[in-house]
């Protein structure tokens, strides 16, 4: 079964992620570099060679941690020593100041979180009326295009209003931050720690293509 888990994934789904990648990881792959990396493990130990910068063995996470909460307390009214892992999201950023804490955390680290999403039931909405429009395309396609561009300026409006979270956590907050963000996190960004790339490429995988952990082997197979 563990062979089989990144064949059963769209080639696509996987070049949507390996661009996540090169941001976290500060790199960028070729057109066709891949083409011979067969395996997760080939994956993990091409990219650590692609970093080419000094190994310090330090944990990025806890550091991720330390960045996030010197920021947060920083930007909002909320004392240092209050925020820990296990501290609750919506004690920080409750849902009638969520939008604009997320803003003010997001200018004090210089880049965006991305956290917030639409509810749940209006992504669903956007969802049936996209397929519905390309479907009205063969038949209506004058009404399959206004479906369309509905669905599409709907998604827009969506993502720049969504205020709902799905992270718990502080703890959770901060895996987020060092699977996507890795060397923004870094203490000193010219340096990266070879132990935990692997380990860090499984966490991220495994969130953006909803695998479980113990399937992302180093012989899990991909579908190129």
């Amino acid at each position: 079964m563990n062979n089989i888990e990144l064949r059963n994934i769209d080639s696509e789904d996987i070049e949507v992620l390996l661009v996540k990648v090169e941001d976290s990881f500060e790199i960028e792959f070729a057109e066709s570099e891949l083409e011979y990396v067969n395996t997760f493990g080939e994956m993990c130990d091409h990219i650590k060679k692609k970093i080419q910068l000094d190994h310090v063995d330090n944990c990025t996470t806890q550091q991720a941690f330390y960045k996030l909460r010197k920021v947060i307390s920083e930007a909002l009214p909320i004392d240092r020593d209050q925020i820990r892992l296990d501290t609750l999201i919506t004690e920080i950023l409750p849902r009638r100041k969520r939008k604009k804490r997320v803003k003010m955390i997001e200018q004090n680290l210089g880049f965006k979180i991305t956290i917030l999403r639409p509810h749940k039931f209006v992504h669903g909405f956007l969802l049936v009326l996209l397929l519905t429009s390309f479907i009205t395309l063969l038949y209506k396609w004058q009404f399959g295009l206004i479906g369309f561009g509905l669905a599409i300026g709907g998604s827009w409006i969506a993502a720049k209003t969504g205020n709902e979270v799905d992270i718990k956590n502080m703890g959770e907050l901060t895996e987020k931050m060092t699977r996507e963000n890795y060397f923004k996190f870094r203490r000193n960004s010219k340096s990266y720690n070879d132990n935990e790339i692997e380990r860090v490429l499984v966490d991220l995988f495994s969130h953006e293509l909803v695998i479980d952990k113990s399937k992302l082997t180093r012989d899990a197979k991909f579908n190129w």
